[in-house]
């Protein structure tokens, strides 16, 4: 018997994997954050809106363009960056909640809706151009 007991097992330390070893790429100018977040952007997608957003566009006679929803994809982006969970976009005369991690308008409403309105649960609110 060995010293703790066990008949036939001699403690000591565990045996090192035999291999290449690693090999770490040379240093480019890209900082980890900035590599980062391109992969981040380069996955992002693109804003989808809520059943009860399209109502409310809808109801509302709300046109957007696509180089407004394109402005909308940019300011998501953004928002995201700053670590941003649910944000009002007001695009024009349109205030938008928008669930910056679902990628996800959450509803819209127009300027003559807005008087006297409160918005809550938002962390941040952008202003698009």
């Amino acid at each position: 018997m060995n010293a703790i007991g066990t008949p036939g097992i001699i403690p000591g330390p565990a045996p090192r994997p035999v291999g290449r070893p690693v090999q770490i790429p040379p240093s480019s100018s890209q900082s980890f954050r900035s590599v980062l977040e391109a992969q981040r952007t380069a996955t992002a997608q693109p804003l989808k809106f809520s059943a009860h957003a399209m109502q409310r566009l809808q109801s509302r006679n709300i046109q957007l363009s696509n180089d407004d929803i394109a402005r909308m994809n940019v300011m998501a982006d953004k928002a995201a960056e700053k670590g941003a969970k649910q944000s009002l976009f007001m695009l024009r005369d349109v205030a938008m909640v928008v669930s910056i991690k679902n990628r996800t308008v959450i509803t819209a409403v127009d300027q003559d809706s807005m008087k006297e309105n409160v918005f809550t649960n938002i962390d941040s609110a952008a202003v698009i151009g």
